[in-house]
């Protein structure tokens, strides 16, 4: 029988206090007994470290940085400390999926990169695109197209979020430093970074019931036209740089 394998999550927090205590729950009640969540606090101004350590769990560990970074500094704070063979990316205000650990970490583990779709919390229902309005699905027979995956990317009609994400340890020397231009969608950049090294899968259950309320750091409503292409050009430097990661990488 093979050892079980060491699993850490990476949690990012920022004056999260009303939706933490019932994520973290969530999550350990799918984690096993050597396993880590790893939450690095962004400098919250409200009681959010006091409610994650009254969890009073020994596999939850706090990182607390003395002074704001925003979220994407914050999440590469998290997978620089995390110690698993697997990381499994979370929110601080979602609900996990009863059965997403073994479906992540079975799919990372086997291609690097780990994307699985998400619910909505309360209804079921699939995310709608921003532009369409239909479900906002990732399939798993469209995992290795990586110039369909990237173009999908740029265009803004990717699924790709983080608190559905799992990455394979190896797979860090790739996705890390997060570039210094990268100053939003850490889960695109590792998206990316899958996609132009080939170590993607797409899961296609849901393995998390996504939390819409005013404060998510991403929302589903489009963006300005100058925020958009902003955006977008920074994306187009996220997948040259991959490419150059992949080359130095070998």
């Amino acid at each position: 029988m093979s050892e079980p394998v060491f699993v850490s999550v990476c949690m990012a927090t920022y004056n999260g206090s009303a939706y933490v205590e019932h994520q973290l729950r969530s999550i350990l009640a799918e984690l096993l007994a050597g396993d880590e969540v790893v939450v690095v606090d962004d400098a919250s101004t409200d009681d959010t470290v006091a409610v994650v350590e009254a969890v009073g769990d020994a596999r939850v560990r706090v990182i607390r940085q003395p002074a704001n970074r925003g979220y994407v500094r914050t999440f590469e704070t998290a997978l620089l400390a995390a110690q698993g063979e697997v990381i499994l990316l979370a929110d601080q205000d979602d609900e996990w999926v009863a059965g997403r650990r073994a479906m992540l970490v079975s799919a990372a583990q086997a291609a690097g990169v780990a994307a699985s779709n998400l619910e909505l919390l309360g209804t079921g229902e699939p995310l709608r695109s921003p532009l369409s309005g239909r479900p906002w699905l990732l399939r798993e027979a469209t995992s290795r197209q990586r110039v369909r995956n990237e173009l999908r990317i740029l265009a803004g009609v990717a699924p790709y979020f983080g608190c559905a994400m799992a990455v394979r340890r190896d797979m860090l020397a790739a996705i890390t430093p997060f570039p210094a231009f990268l100053t939003e969608s850490h889960d695109l950049w590792i998206a990316t970074v899958a996609n132009a090294t080939g170590h993607l899968r797409h899961v296609e259950p849901a393995t998390v019931r996504r939390r819409v309320h005013a404060a998510n750091a991403s929302s589903p409503r489009p963006r300005g036209v100058r925020r958009a292409l902003g955006s977008r050009w920074m994306l187009v430097r996220a997948w040259r740089e991959a490419l150059r990661r992949r080359r130095a990488l070998g």
